[in-house]
């Protein structure tokens, strides 16, 4: 366990934790559409449920789908329905300040930490560092690794949630908040590619 290596898995986490992916687009069109307060639960579930699954993937849990490949076809499967649902959520979303929030809510703590189990970018940035930044292969690497990838996960998010928050203004108008939130469905969906069409 090395500084080099510590840093490289520092940098490596920053670079994927910060660029476009379902966590990202789902955690801005909720700053959108419920700010940043209602947004928090949901922050914390993406880092914290991202956490513990690194933790997870770093004592072996990966390997999981090389002895039983079945199991990567149902999380497949799984990833892309779950998906979709959130999708449609956040299409119809309501109004920030409608009073139609009560149909459309923001996702809970639990229902983000889950998601991370079906989230494809989650599970390529997982089993990537762990294969390329393995800090070790007993319970303290494992902890470390995951400690890592919270801390940075955590501002990098954030930010996606704050610049949500940010565009409330601009998007105050339903023309404008329908065309955006449908924009981060289609979004949302299109990320799918690498699960339905992973050896392209």
């Amino acid at each position: 366990m090395t500084v080099e290596l510590i840093t490289g898995l520092a940098v490596f986490t920053l670079v994927a934790a910060i660029t476009p992916g379902p966590n990202n687009l789902m955690l801005m069109a909720s700053g959108v559409n419920f700010g940043i307060r209602r947004t928090l639960p949901h922050l914390w579930g993406v880092v914290l449920g991202f956490t513990f699954m690194i933790l997870l993937i770093s004592l072996g849990i990966g390997q999981l789908f090389q002895r039983f490949p079945a199991s990567y076809e149902v999380l497949r499967v799984v990833s892309v329905i779950y998906m979709l649902w959130l999708a449609w959520k956040i299409a119809t979303a309501s109004e920030p300040g409608s009073g139609g929030e009560g149909s459309a809510k923001p996702l809970t703590f639990m229902q983000a930490a889950a998601f991370q189990w079906v989230n494809p970018k989650g599970w390529t940035m997982g089993i990537t560092a762990v294969t390329l930044y393995s800090l070790g292969s007993d319970w303290r690497a494992a902890i470390l690794m995951a400690v890592i990838f919270g801390a940075v996960t955590l501002p990098c998010s954030g930010v996606w949630a704050v610049l949500g928050q940010q565009m409330r203004g601009f998007l105050h108008t339903p023309r404008r908040l329908l065309l955006f939130n449908v924009g981060m469905a289609v979004l949302l969906i299109l990320s799918l590619y690498p699960v339905l069409w992973p050896s392209v």
